[in-house]
């Protein structure tokens, strides 16, 4: 338990925040299982979920590193052929 005030406030923030940053990533996972699920996925499938990692990357959800590798496997996935 907290022992001072600024402490148990900052646990409250830190409680917050993770609820918020947990429910970001598990929206970010499920698009990426839709995209990457058998069939070809559509540009807007892979568009808004672009734009989904790179709202998560401007709150600090995921690193900035990150969000570019997992856009750059989207690009060159996209780019590739189908079979």
């Amino acid at each position: 338990m907290a022992n001072t005030k600024s402490a148990a406030k900052r646990a409250r923030q830190t409680l917050k925040r993770s609820l918020r940053n947990r429910a970001v990533v598990t929206r970010l996972r499920t698009m990426q299982k839709t995209v990457g699920s058998g069939q070809t996925p559509g540009k807007e499938q892979i568009r808004a979920l672009i734009s989904a990692i790179d709202k998560a990357a401007k709150r600090g959800v995921i690193h900035e590193n990150a969000a570019n590798r997992r856009k750059a496997r989207l690009n060159k996935a996209l780019a590739r052929p189908a079979k």
